[in-house]
Protein backbone atom coordinates (compact mmCIF):
# COMPACT_ATOMS: atom_id res chain seq x y z
CA UNK A 1 0.00 0.00 0.00
CA UNK A 2 1.43 3.22 -0.79
CA UNK A 3 1.94 6.06 1.58
CA UNK A 4 -1.07 8.21 0.26
CA UNK A 5 -3.75 4.90 0.10
CA UNK A 6 -5.93 6.52 2.95
CA UNK A 7 -6.78 9.11 0.07
CA UNK A 8 -7.96 6.21 -2.57
CA UNK A 9 -10.76 4.21 -2.83
CA UNK A 10 -10.18 1.44 -5.01
CA UNK A 11 -12.58 -0.96 -6.97
CA UNK A 12 -12.15 -3.44 -9.63
CA UNK A 13 -14.55 -6.71 -11.44
CA UNK A 14 -12.75 -9.41 -14.18
CA UNK A 15 -15.45 -9.31 -16.64
CA UNK A 16 -15.58 -12.12 -19.14
CA UNK A 17 -16.12 -9.70 -21.89
CA UNK A 18 -13.10 -8.53 -24.79
CA UNK A 19 -11.73 -5.59 -23.23
CA UNK A 20 -13.33 -3.52 -26.80
CA UNK A 21 -16.74 -4.48 -25.30
CA UNK A 22 -15.95 -3.32 -21.88
CA UNK A 23 -14.54 0.10 -22.86
CA UNK A 24 -17.65 0.69 -25.57
CA UNK A 25 -19.82 0.23 -22.19
CA UNK A 26 -17.99 3.16 -20.83
CA UNK A 27 -17.22 5.55 -23.93
CA UNK A 28 -20.70 5.49 -25.84
CA UNK A 29 -22.72 7.56 -23.86
CA UNK A 30 -26.11 5.30 -24.89
CA UNK A 31 -24.62 2.43 -22.92
CA UNK A 32 -23.03 4.95 -19.99
CA UNK A 33 -26.03 6.07 -19.14
CA UNK A 34 -27.40 3.10 -18.24
CA UNK A 35 -25.35 1.82 -16.08
CA UNK A 36 -23.47 4.08 -14.19
CA UNK A 37 -24.20 4.56 -10.69
CA UNK A 38 -25.45 2.46 -8.29
CA UNK A 39 -28.64 0.01 -8.38
CA UNK A 40 -31.78 2.01 -9.04
CA UNK A 41 -30.19 5.45 -10.41
CA UNK A 42 -31.07 6.61 -13.66
CA UNK A 43 -28.96 9.15 -15.79
CA UNK A 44 -29.53 12.22 -18.36
CA UNK A 45 -25.86 12.84 -19.72
CA UNK A 46 -26.44 16.37 -20.94
CA UNK A 47 -22.45 16.66 -22.06
CA UNK A 48 -20.33 13.72 -22.55
CA UNK A 49 -16.89 14.84 -24.77
CA UNK A 50 -14.60 12.09 -24.49
CA UNK A 51 -11.19 13.62 -24.47
CA UNK A 52 -8.58 15.38 -22.50
CA UNK A 53 -10.10 18.61 -21.37
CA UNK A 54 -13.37 17.38 -22.90
CA UNK A 55 -16.66 18.27 -19.89
CA UNK A 56 -18.74 15.30 -18.87
CA UNK A 57 -21.84 16.69 -17.22
CA UNK A 58 -24.67 14.25 -16.04
CA UNK A 59 -27.57 14.61 -13.66
CA UNK A 60 -27.97 11.49 -11.56
CA UNK A 61 -32.13 10.98 -10.80
CA UNK A 62 -31.97 8.64 -7.62
CA UNK A 63 -34.75 5.92 -7.09
CA UNK A 64 -36.49 7.32 -4.30
CA UNK A 65 -36.04 11.10 -4.76
CA UNK A 66 -33.08 13.32 -5.65
CA UNK A 67 -31.46 14.53 -8.95
CA UNK A 68 -27.45 14.85 -8.46
CA UNK A 69 -25.69 17.12 -10.46
CA UNK A 70 -22.39 15.56 -11.65
CA UNK A 71 -20.05 17.71 -13.52
CA UNK A 72 -16.52 16.82 -14.53
CA UNK A 73 -13.65 17.59 -16.95
CA UNK A 74 -11.50 14.35 -18.69
CA UNK A 75 -8.25 14.31 -18.17
CA UNK A 76 -6.43 11.41 -19.91
CA UNK A 77 -7.99 9.72 -22.48
CA UNK A 78 -6.10 6.67 -23.58
CA UNK A 79 -8.77 3.60 -25.18
CA UNK A 80 -9.05 0.47 -24.22
CA UNK A 81 -6.79 1.20 -21.35
CA UNK A 82 -7.15 4.49 -19.49
CA UNK A 83 -10.24 7.68 -18.78
CA UNK A 84 -9.11 9.87 -16.20
CA UNK A 85 -11.42 13.05 -14.94
CA UNK A 86 -11.27 15.37 -12.20
CA UNK A 87 -14.64 16.53 -10.43
CA UNK A 88 -15.62 19.39 -10.54
CA UNK A 89 -19.06 19.41 -8.56
CA UNK A 90 -18.92 17.73 -5.42
CA UNK A 91 -18.06 15.40 -3.97
CA UNK A 92 -14.63 16.94 -5.25
CA UNK A 93 -12.36 13.63 -6.46
CA UNK A 94 -10.38 12.65 -9.04
CA UNK A 95 -11.35 9.18 -10.59
CA UNK A 96 -9.25 6.79 -13.21
CA UNK A 97 -11.26 3.64 -15.01
CA UNK A 98 -8.26 1.49 -15.71
CA UNK A 99 -9.17 -1.02 -18.66
CA UNK A 100 -7.06 -4.00 -18.39
CA UNK A 101 -6.47 -6.63 -21.08
CA UNK A 102 -6.30 -10.28 -19.01
CA UNK A 103 -6.78 -12.32 -22.77
CA UNK A 104 -9.03 -12.02 -25.33
CA UNK A 105 -12.06 -13.04 -23.44
CA UNK A 106 -11.29 -11.82 -20.29
CA UNK A 107 -10.68 -7.97 -19.06
CA UNK A 108 -10.71 -5.72 -15.57
CA UNK A 109 -11.85 -3.07 -15.08
CA UNK A 110 -11.38 -1.08 -12.00
CA UNK A 111 -12.47 2.54 -10.74
CA UNK A 112 -9.61 4.33 -8.43
CA UNK A 113 -10.95 7.26 -6.60
CA UNK A 114 -8.09 9.56 -5.63
CA UNK A 115 -8.88 13.18 -2.93
CA UNK A 116 -7.47 15.48 -1.41
CA UNK A 117 -7.44 14.45 2.21
CA UNK A 118 -7.81 11.47 4.19
CA UNK A 119 -10.56 12.53 6.04
CA UNK A 120 -12.34 13.74 2.72
CA UNK A 121 -12.06 10.16 1.58
CA UNK A 122 -13.52 8.35 4.96
CA UNK A 123 -16.30 10.31 4.16
CA UNK A 124 -17.31 8.27 0.94
CA UNK A 125 -15.47 5.35 1.65
CA UNK A 126 -18.13 3.64 3.53
CA UNK A 127 -21.23 4.26 0.64
CA UNK A 128 -18.98 4.48 -1.88
CA UNK A 129 -17.15 0.76 -1.64
CA UNK A 130 -20.51 -1.26 -2.01
CA UNK A 131 -22.01 1.51 -4.39
CA UNK A 132 -18.98 0.79 -7.06
CA UNK A 133 -19.71 -2.60 -6.55
CA UNK A 134 -23.40 -2.05 -7.41
CA UNK A 135 -21.72 -0.24 -10.25
CA UNK A 136 -20.30 -3.30 -11.70
CA UNK A 137 -23.28 -5.16 -11.41
CA UNK A 138 -24.79 -3.14 -13.95
CA UNK A 139 -21.81 -2.63 -16.24
CA UNK A 140 -22.32 -6.50 -16.55
CA UNK A 141 -26.04 -6.35 -17.17
CA UNK A 142 -25.33 -3.33 -19.80
CA UNK A 143 -22.65 -5.64 -21.79
CA UNK A 144 -25.25 -8.27 -22.36
CA UNK A 145 -27.00 -5.66 -24.17
CA UNK A 146 -24.34 -4.54 -26.16
CA UNK A 147 -23.06 -8.13 -27.28
CA UNK A 148 -26.78 -9.14 -28.50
Amino acid sequence: MSQDSDRKIFSSRVLNYPVETVYEAFANPEHLKNWWGPEGFTNTIHQFDLKPGGKWILTMHGPEKGNYENSSIFKIVEPLKLIAWTRVSQPFFDMEIGFNKIDESKTEISFLMIFDTAEECEKIRKFAEPKNEENFDRLEKEILNIVK
